[in-house]
């Protein structure tokens, strides 16, 4: 590979929609495209590496344009879900890394540093919250999650806005037509479980449905932004579905209020 432009280097790996056939893995390395607030999320996960929470990539250096981060080695899921990964022990050793990940990122000092769009003012907070913890950017190894990629949103909230994302994601907390695997109509059950196996307060169980719902139009003007701007992976996925399943999912948010609320506490 010697003599290769940077952005050849290595085997391309899928990325989200945001970076797209932009991240390659080299050896055992991964190389992602820097941002502004790459100095931010560097010094995070080195906060992170230093108080032993293993759940998140070590930071090597910067190549250039690129950040240098440790591969994570183990399965990623892409929008189905398979069977494995659909479990209850699944699911709960999502709620657990995120709950340890919470825990490490607590003595992290955030003011010194930039960040990208944060919470709504509801759910402002002062530890870094990972922001998208997404079926893609979860790492499993045996059927339980072992840790988080793509910190690239990572910002200061309440850490309830990120178990709110989390479960809107993993139970998943939409209309059930749009999911397509073993997951499909056990999203209220998934959902308590998922509270339960992070271990919530009851006042935080009480705010959780209104952070459920505020996180997913947080995330879809966060898309409707971003396809504005011309970015054509989000505008192909916006037209494609996901501006379709968006409103189904808001409206099945709202009929099934009550329930959701219910299944949370």
């Amino acid at each position: 590979m010697t003599g290769a432009p940077a952005d050849e280097v290595g085997e391309l790996l899928p990325g989200g929609h945001a970076n797209r056939g932009r991240i390659r893995r080299a050896g055992d390395t991964v190389r992602r495209p820097l941002r502004p607030t790459s100095p931010s999320v560097h010094a995070l996960l080195r906060h992170l590496e230093a108080v032993g929470f293993p759940g998140a990539p070590r930071v090597r250096g910067v190549d250039g344009t690129r950040e240098v981060l440790d591969y994570v080695p183990g399965e990623v899921p892409g929008s189905r879900v398979p069977d494995a990964l659909a479990t209850d022990d699944a699911l709960a050793s999502v709620a657990l890394l995120l709950r340890d990940y919470h825990h490490a990122a607590r003595g992290f000092d955030a003011a010194a540093w930039a960040w990208p769009r944060r919470a709504p003012a509801a759910w402002a907070g002062s530890v870094v919250v990972h922001n998208d913890p997404n079926i893609d950017n979860v790492v499993f190894r045996g059927g339980r999650a072992v840790a988080l990629i793509d910190f690239d949103l990572a910002a200061p909230a309440d850490p309830l806005w990120d178990v709110a994302l989390a479960v809107r994601l993993w139970a998943p907390l939409r209309d059930p037509v749009d999911v397509h695997d073993a997951r499909q109509g056990q999203e209220l059950r998934r959902a308590r479980l998922f509270a339960d196996a992070y271990g919530l307060a009851r006042e935080e169980r009480e705010r959780l449905a209104a952070a459920v719902r505020d996180s997913g139009e947080w995330a879809y003007a966060a898309v409707e932004q971003a396809v504005d701007q011309g970015h054509r992976e989000f505008a192909e996925y916006w037209r494609a579905k996901g501006g379709a399943r968006a409103g189904r999912t808001r409206a099945w948010l709202e009929a099934h209020a009550a329930e959701v609320g219910d299944a949370l506490r």
